[in-house]
Order: structure tokens, then C-alpha cells, then sequence
């Protein structure tokens, strides 16, 4: 087999690794380049463990017939249930027990069929022999799980890959793996930002604004929220419900957020700061008070479960405020933290706290108030003068209309409002 083909297709391999191509345009390409200089693929399937909150790892394929199989998968934890059963099957557990690298099989041979999972479903599909890659990473390349890459490739020729398509595969399938690694560690990076600083102030670090002190003084609706009685609640039940339950209110809550546009900042306990930005502040607003709505639905159908099973339930309060503040990086050069300070959050989650000395699920400052449409204004209705712990001046704090959740006209007319 001629070297030069060999050279471009690692020369793209290289070049699809620094720009960043997605990992099934790099397993897409690379297949259809070894089918051109003569290494006979039919199919091709490569997967690595991952970090992420959902699932273990990803994996992708490619098939020179036209399948039902999606080129991209994900697949969850091996460690339990079926999904270990079938994980101690496969021929890459055996060749990390064993401390193969690599593995050449016959899968028309009874033995690898009895042997190994899914060499039936390839016999069904054509495919007469396979070849097999572990490609370990070692302990400074490692990230959690993701160790190393797997790669299986099969052939629907007789014999079978001949040694000079094996010895190109051996000299291929690693710069494949690395491209693959480059863009999953990517992915990891956006995945970790977006789970533990948020949405948007994960696209901000990515991008660059690390510098301690460099902030952004912006206007935002702000959210803070927390449960009713919750530390009443976790003195009652046993330690091992405490985070199931805090874990089920919090993505309550949160995916009512993002759902509605917002980003989530902090979780601190039961409690939740997020934050509503828009070029329209108003549009801002309606998306926080759409958010909050969402919210309370997600929390009937949340305690009717729970109360299924016997579970503790409770419900949340949620203050909303209008505010500029500095959002950025705070910190030190070793702990740094993206995410929003000034008096309008101290000002916003006081004013959740005073939604349990009033006895509403939702309050507002004047500010948020005053700065909704006409439209909006009328839903919202006065609960008082007040003033807050911290806060230098007295404000009126507003609630929803009663009548929303007693009259199904109002309530409609309300939703409506949200749904513009």
C-alpha cells in the first residue's frame, strides 16, 4: 500500500484535530478516506468514557450501508444491571483483563460468536471479520473514567483485513484517537463550565475572560429562591434523603430557568441565584415571571410523585428584583469565581425571605415592578411597605393576583401574557 495516501490522511487527521471538527465528520471522513486507498471497511465504531453528570461515555459509528443507527451515541453506566452483563461480554473487557491491545477476529468462528456480545448483529449485517484497538492514554493523559479509545473496524472481505491494512490501521487508528480525545476534551471543558458555573458564565470563561477582577457591570433580573422548611424537613428524614431530596426541588427550579432563558449562577443549600438579561429588560422580566410559573408546575407534578412514594414535599419561595451588578470573575489568583455581586443580589434574596413573613410564594421588588409593561403590571399586586434587613430603604414588595389562582379567566389571561 502506497505511503503517501497514508501521509494525507494523516496530515487531514492532524488538521481536523486543531480546527475542532465534530467527532463524526472526523470517524465520516476517516472511513471514507481508508475505503479510497484500499482498506476495505465496512464499518467502524469508536467510543470513550467521558466526565458528565448523565451518562458514562460516548461513542460513534460509520457504515458503508445505509443502517438505522444513529452516528452518534451515548450510553450510561456499565458498573450494575444489564448494562454490565453486557459490558463483561464485549471484547473490550476482555482485552483490558488480558492487556491486549489489539485483537483480530473471525466472526463467523463459534467460538468469538459464544464468546463475545454483539458479533451476531454483525454477522446479520454482512460483516465477516473485524479488528480491534485499545488505545490507552496513561496516567497524565487520563481525565476521570476517560482512559483510553476503542475502536472496532470490520470488513466484508473473506480473508479478512490483509497485514498491510492492518499495519496502516495500526499506524491510523491512533492519530483517529487522539483527533477523538482533542474534541471530547472539549466537550468536557464546555460540559463541566456549563454544570458548575453556569450556562452563559461558562461560555464566558471559554472564551477567555479569566482575569481576576475583570467584571462586567450589567443590568439583570435577578432570582433567588429556596424551600419552605427545609431544614426542618432534613432534621426529619434519614441522611441518605437529604440530597435526593434537595437534588429534586433544585432541578425543579432550575430547569424552569433554563427553560426560560436564564442562567443559574450559585446554588447555596436549597437555595438558587439566577439571573434573566435581554436587550428588552422587559422581555427580561416576563421571562423570569414565566420561569417562576413554570416553576410552581413543576413542583405540583415534583410532590405529587413524592407523595406517591411516600416521600417528604414541600414547596419554594422566589423573589425577583431588578438591579445592576458586576458580573465577572472575584476571587484569588487560585480560587476564582464567575458569577454576579453588589447590593441588588443582597437586595434579591432578602426579599425572598420575605416571602415566608408574608405568606406569598412570590415577592418583587418595586423595581421589577415598575419596569414591566402595562400588561404585566396588572398581575402584580402590592403586599406592603417594607424594610429589608441590610437594605438602606423602605419599598413596596409586590405578589401575583390572587385572583390567578382562583379564576380561570385571570389565570388564562395571565398565561397568555407569559406565552407573548
Amino acid at each position: 500500500m502506497d505511503t503517501a495516501p497514508r501521509i494525507d490522511l494523516m496530515n487531514w487527521l492532524t488538521g481536523q484535530g486543531l480546527t475542532g471538527s465534530p467527532e463524526s465528520d472526523l470517524i465520516r471522513g476517516f472511513c471514507e478516506r481508508c475505503l479510497a486507498m484500499g482498506i476495505e471497511l465496512s464499518r467502524g465504531q469508536v467510543f470513550l468514557d467521558t466526565l458528565h453528570p448523565l451518562f458514562e461515555g460516548r461513542g460513534f459509528r460509520w457504515s458503508d450501508r445505509q443502517t438505522n443507527e444513529s452516528e452518534m451515541f451515548e450510553y450510561g453506566s456499565t458498573a450494575t444491571g444489564d448494562a454490565a452483563e453486557a459490558w463483561r461480554r464485549s471484547v473490550f473487557f476482555h482485552m483490558l483483563e488480558e492487556g491486549y491491545d489489539e485483537m483480530r477476529l473471525d466472526l463467523f468462528d463459534p467460538a468469538v460468536g459464544e464468546r463475545f456480545n454483539m458479533i451476531q448483529n454483525l454477522r446479520d449485517g454482512g460483516h465477516r471479520h473485524g479488528a480491534v484497538f485499545v488505545h490507552r492514554f496513561g496516567e497524565q493523559g487520563s481525565m476521570g473514567n476517560m482512559d483510553c479509545v476503542y475502536s472496532h473496524w470490520t470488513t466484508r472481505h473473506e480473508a479478512g483485513f490483509d497485514e498491510d491494512q492492518m499495519a496502516a490501521l495500526r499506524e491510523l487508528v491512533p492519530l483517529l484517537g487522539l483527533a477523538l480525545k482533542s474534541a471530547a476534551q472539549m466537550e468536557i471543558a464546555r460540559t463541566l463550565g456549563r454544570v458548575y458555573l453556569g450556562r452563559d458564565a461558562a461560555e464566558q470563561v471559554l472564551r477567555g475572560k479569566i482575569t481576576r477582577g475583570v467584571t462586567e457591570r450589567i443590568t439583570a433580573v435577578l432570582w433567588f429562591s429556596d424551600l419552605r422548611n427545609s431544614t426542618g424537613i432534613g432534621e426529619a428524614i434519614g441522611p441518605d434523603e437529604i440530597i435526593p431530596f434537595l437534588n429534586d426541588y433544585a432541578e425543579a427550579s432550575i430547569d424552569a430557568i433554563h427553560e426560560c432563558g436564564g442562567d443559574v449562577l450559585k446554588l447555596i443549600g436549597d437555595g438558587i441565584l439566577a439571573m434573566f438579561t435581554a436587550d428588552d429588560m422587559v422581555k427580561a422580566k416576563r421571562n423570569a415571571l414565566r420561569a417562576e410559573h413554570q416553576f410552581r408546575k413543576n413542583i405540583a407534578a415534583l410532590n405529587a410523585k413524592r407523595q406517591a412514594a411516600g416521600r417528604p414535599v414541600t414547596t419554594a419561595y422566589v423573589g425577583l428584583h431588578e438591579g445592576e451588578v458586576f458580573y465577572g470573575n472575584i476571587g484569588s489568583d487560585e480560587r476564582l469565581d464567575f458569577t454576579v455581586v453588589g447590593p441588588s443580589v443582597n437586595e434579591v434574596s432578602r426579599i425572598a425571605s420575605m416571602c415566608s413573613s408574608v405568606d406569598r410564594p412570590l415577592l418583587t421588588s418595586t423595581a421589577f415592578q415598575t419596569g414591566l409593561d402595562s400588561a404585566g403590571r396588572k398581575y402584580l399586586v402590592s403586599t406592603g411597605r417594607y424594610a429589608l434587613r441590610g437594605i438602606g430603604r423602605a419599598q413596596d414588595l409586590y405578589t401575583l393576583d390572587p385572583e390567578i389562582g382562583s379564576d380561570e379567566v385571570v389565570r388564562g389571561g395571565y398565561e397568555r401574557y407569559l406565552a407573548r
